[in-house]
């Protein structure tokens, strides 16, 4: 059937266009972000609330993820000064990350704690595929944990969060032990 085929087609141009503008939209992205050439507009943000905020808007995604988020957070709220849309993009791609990249049916601990005058927010899941790069190599661009893998994601999205929390003077280190990955991002309190 030449229809069917034809549809087939325009289906499959329609998505790799989709996935190329995503692409462009992320380097270009990632550029101002690692260029310097992002406003940042900083302002006094409560942790606990942006982060249950965040899990909120990832619960049917995590659900269907069949993950289980499991959140620990100060029982006070911890204020830090940054810029909340650039915040925002920080945590929503490392839940982003969480979803496209866990093993089905694990738990994933979101935590909030202080340290030293520091608030530190931890993302902690099981890898789905094992992870045959140096921890390190994945803030690079491009990089993905697994690169054999063809599927979603520009391996951008570390680097964009790396870059926007060295924006508002935080940081973004990440830890692999075995399966075990691990996102911390630190902010001065205030």
């Amino acid at each position: 059937q030449p229809d069917g085929k034809a549809a087939e087609y325009a289906e499959t141009i329609h998505r790799h266009s989709l996935r190329l503008k995503k692409l462009t939209e992320d380097l270009v992205e990632a550029s101002k972000a690692a260029s310097g050439a992002i406003t940042v507009n900083f302002e006094r943000i409560g942790l606990n609330q942006m982060l249950r905020q965040a899990v909120g808007e990832y619960a049917e995604r995590l659900t269907a993820a069949r993950l289980t988020p499991v959140c620990r957070f100060t029982e006070e709220e911890v204020f830090i000064s940054a810029d909340g849309r650039l915040l925002w993009r920080v945590f929503d791609n490392l839940l982003s990350n969480i979803v496209k990249y866990s093993l089905e049916g694990t738990r994933v601990y979101i935590t909030l704690s202080r340290n030293a005058g520091h608030a530190v927010i931890s993302f902690k899941n099981i890898s789905r595929d094992t992870l045959n790069v140096d921890v390190s190599e994945l803030m690079e661009r491009f990089v993905r944990g697994d690169a054999s893998r063809h599927s979603e994601g520009s391996g951008l999205g570390l680097n964009i969060a790396l870059s926007l929390c060295d924006r508002m003077n935080g940081t973004l280190t990440l830890a692999c032990d075995g399966d075990l990955f691990r996102a911390d991002v630190e902010f001065l309190e205030i």
